[in-house]
C-alpha cells in the first residue's frame, strides 16, 4: 500500500522506511553500483510504498555522468536513418542510458548544434549527420566529449568510426553490372564532398574503368529526392541513356526507379538495372525489389555503442575505425548475371568466384 506524503518524496526517507543508509539507495539506483540483493529489495519495497522516483538530474551532479548520449542526423529521407535510430535508442536503453536526438541542417550550421550539446551536458555523441561529421566531430573532441562517427569516416584518424567497405562493396557492384552484360553506366551521386560517396563513387568508376569502360555518367542527386528526379530525366533523356545505374543510397535508387518506369516507360531490369545502398525496408518491397548493398544496422550500432561506451569510461582511449562486412543482397532490380548469385539465408547474395 503506497503510503501518503506531503511534497516530494526524498532519498532520506526512502533509506529511513527501508531502515538502511542513504547511500544504500543511492546505490540501489546506480546501474552498476555494489549492493547486496537484500538491502536493494528493502529499499525497493521502500521506494514502492512511498511512490519514489529517483532525480536524474540531481544524480548526473554527484556522478559527473548525465546518462545521455546525444546522436546527430539531419537526412530522415532515406529510411536508413530512421532504423538507425530506433536500433540506437534500444541499444542505449539496456545500458540505462538516454538518447537525445540533435537534427541538423543541410547547411552545416556547427554552431547551433554543437551550443545545443554543451548545454545537456552529454555523456558522448554519434555524429550521422553527412554535412556536419568532421567540423563538429572536432568541436566536440575539443570541449572532451566521446565522440564516435556512423557511416562516415575521418579521414585524419582522429575521430573513431564504425563504418561499412564503402569502396569494396562499390567494386563488387560495378563488378555485378558488368557480368550482367551492361553496356552504358551512371552513377548518381550523394553530396560530392561526403566520405562515404566518395568511396563509391571511386570504387564504383575504377572498377570499370580497369575493365575498359571509359564512357560512365556521373550526375548529383545529393541525397534529395528532387535533385534525383532532375538528373534520372537528365540521363533517360539523352541520346545513349544508360542501362545500369547504381545510385548512393536507396533513396535515391527508389527515386530513379519511379522515374523511369512512370515517366519514361522503362522495365526494369528489361530496359534498365537499378542498384542502391544501405538495403532498407523498402528495397525488399515487391513493388522495388531494390538490389542493394547491406548495411547491417544492428552490428554497426552494437559496434558504435562499445566503442563510445569505451570513450566514456577512459579519457585517453585511442580512435579506433571498425568496418562492418555488408553484402550485395540481389533481387529483381537489376539483371542477374549467368553466375555469381548464391541462396543463403533465404536470400540471394552475389560473391563472384574468384579467378585463381
Amino acid at each position: 500500500m503506497k503510503r501518503k506524503t506531503f511534497g516530494p518524496v526524498t532519498s532520506q526517507q526512502v533509506a529511513q522506511i527501508a531502515g538502511v543508509s542513504q547511500s544504500a539507495v543511492s546505490r540501489t539506483f546506480t546501474p552498476g553500483a555494489s549492493i547486496s540483493p537484500a538491502t536493494r529489495e528493502k529499499v525497493l519495497k521502500a521506494a514502492r510504498e512511498l511512490g519514489y522516483r529517483p532525480n536524474a538530474i540531481a544524480r548526473s551532479l554527484n556522478t559527473a555522468r548525465s546518462r545521455i548520449v546525444g546522436v546527430v542526423m539531419s537526412y530522415f529521407d532515406n529510411q536508413f536513418y530512421p532504423q538507425v535510430l530506433e536500433a540506437l535508442a534500444q541499444k542505449l536503453d539496456e545500458l540505462n542510458y538516454h538518447l537525445l536526438l540533435f537534427v541538423g541542417d543541410r547547411d552545416g550550421n556547427v554552431d547551433r548544434i554543437f551550443d545545443q550539446i554543451m548545454q545537456y551536458r552529454v555523456d558522448g555523441i554519434v555524429l550521422a549527420s553527412v554535412s556536419l561529421s568532421i567540423e563538429l566531430s572536432e568541436e566536440c573532441l575539443a570541449a572532451g566529449i566521446p565522440v564516435v562517427l556512423f557511416n562516415r569516416d575521418d579521414e585524419n584518424g582522429i575521430v573513431s568510426s564504425v563504418n561499412t567497405d564503402n569502396e569494396a562493396a562499390a567494386r563488387q557492384i560495378a563488378e555485378f553490372l558488368l557480368a550482367g552484360e551492361h553496356q552504358r553506366f551512371a552513377y548518381v551521386a550523394g553530396i560530392a564532398d561526403s566520405s562515404v560517396n566518395i568511396a563509391r563513387q571511386a570504387g564504383f568508376v575504377s572498377t570499370l574503368r580497369s575493365k575498359g569502360v571509359e564512357d560512365i555518367r556521373v550526375v548529383q542527386g545529393n541525397y534529395d529526392a528532387q535533385q534525383t528526379s532532375r538528373a534520372a530525366r537528365e540521363l533517360f533523356s539523352s541520346p545513349q541513356p544508360p542501362d545500369a545505374i547504381f545510385a548512393a543510397n536507396d533513396h535515391m535508387a527508389l527515386t530513379v526507379m519511379d522515374i523511369a518506369r512512370y515517366e519514361f516507360g522503362l522495365r526494369i531490369p528489361d530496359d534498365l538495372s537499378v542498384i542502391g545502398y544501405d538495403d532498407t525496408g523498402p528495397s525488399g518491397w515487391p513493388s522495388y525489389a531494390l538490389t542493394s548493398a547491406s548495411q547491417p544496422v544492428d552490428e554497426m550500432v552494437s559496434a558504435t555503442v562499445a566503442l563510445l561506451m569505451k570513450q566514456i569510461e577512459s579519457e585517453n582511449i585511442e580512435p579506433e575505425q571498425l568496418v562492418v562486412k555488408g553484402a550485395l543482397i540481389v533481387r529483381h532490380s537489376a539483371r542477374r548475371p549467368r553466375s555469381g548469385v548464391i541462396e543463403k539465408d533465404g536470400l540471394s547474395l552475389f560473391q563472384p568466384q574468384e579467378v585463381e
